[in-house]
C-alpha cells in the first residue's frame, strides 16, 4: 500500500489536474504533499457515525470555523445522513439542509480544482469510498469598510468607494444599475495567483467592437500573478510609450456606472480598489464627478478654468525661458528691466534654474504623497516655497523663477485626475529643453509634436481626441462645457454623467 501511495503522489505533483481516487488515504497523502509547508491548511480527520472515515480540509483564516464546527462536524458525527443516496450526495443534501449560510455546494473530482477551491475559502469534505469531494462555501475573512475615495473626493454626490473585495464592488455597481442588462463576465488570470477578474458592461448599450477587443487583450495575458488592476492596465494598453493614460482608473462606483451607461467597458480585479474603464479620451481627463451633480453654468465656467490652467501649467515655464532668453522685445520694457535686475547676480542660466526648481518641486510633491496625511501637503507645497525663498536669499535662484515654477506647479493641481495631471507635468521637461535651445520656435515644435501624438493615439480603437477629432457634433456639448440635460435623458445617454 505504501508503494502505491507514493506512486500516486508523484503523479499528482507532476500532474495536479488528475482525478482523486476512492481511497481516502491516498487522497489525503496526495493533498498533504501538495500543501507541504502550508501550516495554514487544516486537515481534520473524522468518522461519520463511527463507520465511514472522512476528511475535512480548509484554509485557516478564510473560513467561518463556527459554521464548520456547529453545522458540519456536529451533524456528521452525531446525526444521521439521508438514506438511499451515495455518501457525497447525502453530504450535499445535509449541507443544504443544515447550513443556512452555506447555499453554495459543489462536487469535484479533480485535484487542481479542489485545491483552487480550498484556497478560495471553501471547505473540502472527502469520504472513504468516494471518488468525488464536496466543496461547501464557508468563506469569511476581514475586509476594509466602504469609505470615500481619498483621491476622488467630491462636494456633492456619492461618498462610496470601491474596496478590495470583488463581490462587494460588483454589488455596489448592481445597486446603482439595477437591470438584468448589466452583465459580468468572470475569468481568472495569473498562473499562480489565479486572480478573479470581471468584465462589466450593459447589454444593448456597450460598444461591441470595444467589448471584443477587451476580451481579446485580456485573454492574451500570460503572467504568473495579478496583484492589482495596474498589471492588467499595462498588459492591455494601446502603447507603453505614451505619457497619457489610455484608461480611466477610478475608485468611484458612480463614475464606473456612468461609463457603462455610455457604452464603455469596466474591468474589476479582486484584491484592488481601482477599476479600469475603457475607452478613455483626452477630454475625460479634465472631467470631475461634481461636473454632473452641479448646475451647468457653474460647471461650464469651471471647465474653462481647468483647461486654461492646465495649458498654463504646461507651457508657462517654457514661455518664460523663451521670452527672457530669445525674445525680450516681446516683454514689456519695465517688466523686462525688473527681471534683468533680479537675475543680475544669478549664477546659473535661466534654463538650469527652472530645471532645478521643477525637480525640487516634483521631489517635494512625491515626498508629500509618501508622508502621513497630516503633514504631506505641508511638505509638498509650503516646503517648496520655503526652499525657494531660501534659495533666493542665498543668491542661488532668482525670484522670478520661484514665482514661475510655483505658479505652474500649483496650477496643475486643478486637473481632477491625478494620472492625467502627471502626464501633463512630464511634458514640461522636454518643452523646457526645446524652448531653452530654440526659443518660441522650439516651444512651437514641442506643442505640434504633442498634438500629432494625440491625434495618432487611440484607446481600444477610439481616437483619443474624440469627439473633437474626429468631430462628433452631438457629443461636443460635453467637452468645453456641460450642456443642461434634456427631460428625455433615457434617449440620449451620452449626456449622462461620466
Amino acid at each position: 500500500m505504501k508503494n502505491k501511495i507514493k506512486t500516486n503522489t508523484n503523479l499528482t505533483n507532476e500532474n495536479p489536474s488528475q482525478n482523486i481516487s476512492n481511497n481516502i488515504i491516498e487522497n489525503e497523502k496526495a493533498l498533504k504533499d501538495i500543501f507541504q509547508n502550508c501550516p495554514d491548511i487544516i486537515f481534520r480527520d473524522i468518522t461519520i457515525h463511527g463507520q465511514t472515515k472522512a476528511l475535512l480540509i480548509y484554509l485557516d483564516g478564510m473560513v467561518n470555523t463556527d459554521i464548520i464546527t456547529s453545522n458540519i462536524l456536529k451533524p456528521l458525527i452525531y446525526d444521521g445522513l439521508p438514506q438511499g443516496l451515495g455518501m457525497i450526495d447525502s453530504l450535499a443534501q445535509m449541507c443544504k439542509q443544515e447550513l443556512v449560510s452555506v447555499l453554495s455546494t459543489n462536487k469535484l473530482s479533480n485535484f487542481e480544482e479542489i485545491v483552487d477551491q480550498i484556497l478560495k475559502g471553501n471547505v473540502a469534505i472527502l469520504a472513504d469510498g468516494e471518488n468525488t469531494a464536496l466543496l461547501a462555501d464557508v468563506t469569511k475573512f476581514e475586509t476594509r469598510a466602504i469609505e470615500e475615495p481619498f483621491n476622488e473626493a467630491t462636494i456633492r454626490g456619492s461618498k462610496e468607494g470601491f474596496t478590495e473585495s470583488l463581490r462587494m464592488n460588483t454589488t455596489m455597481l448592481r445597486r446603482i444599475l439595477a437591470t438584468p442588462k448589466m452583465k459580468f463576465e468572470s475569468l481568472k488570470i495569473g498562473r499562480l495567483t489565479k486572480t478573479d477578474v470581471v468584465i462589466a458592461y450593459i447589454e444593448g448599450i456597450v460598444s461591441i467592437p470595444v467589448l471584443n477587443e477587451v476580451r481579446k487583450r485580456i485573454h492574451r495575458i500570460q503572467i504568473d500573478g495579478i496583484l492589482e488592476s495596474g498589471y492588467i492596465e499595462e498588459s492591455i494598453e494601446e502603447t507603453h510609450l505614451s505619457p497619457f493614460p489610455q484608461m480611466i482608473v477610478t475608485e468611484r462606483p458612480d463614475i464606473v456606472a456612468a461609463g457603462l451607461l455610455h457604452g464603455k467597458v469596466a474591468v474589476l480585479t479582486n484584491g484592488g480598489a481601482c477599476v479600469l474603464v475603457v475607452p478613455m479620451t483626452f477630454w475625460e481627463g479634465f472631467q470631475a464627478p461634481d461636473d454632473y451633480y452641479e448646475r451647468f453654468l457653474f460647471v461650464t465656467q469651471i471647465r474653462w478654468i481647468r483647461h486654461i490652467f492646465a495649458l498654463f501649467s504646461v507651457v508657462f515655464p517654457s514661455v518664460y525661458i523663451a521670452l527672457t532668453n530669445f525674445h525680450p522685445e516681446m516683454v514689456p520694457q519695465k517688466l523686462m528691466l525688473t527681471i534683468a535686475t533680479l537675475r543680475e547676480k544669478a549664477p546659473f542660466p535661466t534654463v538650469i534654474e527652472v530645471f532645478m526648481m521643477e525637480l525640487m518641486f516634483e521631489g517635494l510633491r512625491e515626498a508629500g504623497i509618501r508622508l502621513p496625511k497630516q503633514i504631506g501637503p505641508l511638505v509638498s507645497i509650503v516646503g517648496a516655497l520655503v526652499i525657494g525663498e531660501a534659495a533666493v536669499r542665498a543668491g542661488i535662484i532668482s525670484a522670478p523663477i520661484v514665482i514661475v515654477v510655483s505658479a505652474a506647479g500649483i496650477s496643475s493641481f486643478i486637473i481632477p485626475r491625478y494620472r492625467f495631471a502627471y502626464a501633463l507635468r512630464m511634458l514640461r521637461f522636454p518643452l523646457l529643453i526645446l524652448s531653452g535651445v530654440f526659443g518660441l520656435f522650439g516651444l512651437a515644435i514641442g506643442i505640434f509634436a504633442i498634438l500629432i501624438h494625440l491625434i495618432q493615439l487611440s484607446s481600444f480603437g477610439t481616437p483619443y481626441l474624440t469627439p473633437v477629432a474626429p468631430q462628433i457634433a452631438r457629443r461636443l456639448t460635453d467637452v468645453l462645457m456641460r450642456w443642461p440635460r434634456k427631460r428625455s435623458v433615457y434617449n440620449e445617454p451620452q449626456n449622462e454623467a461620466d
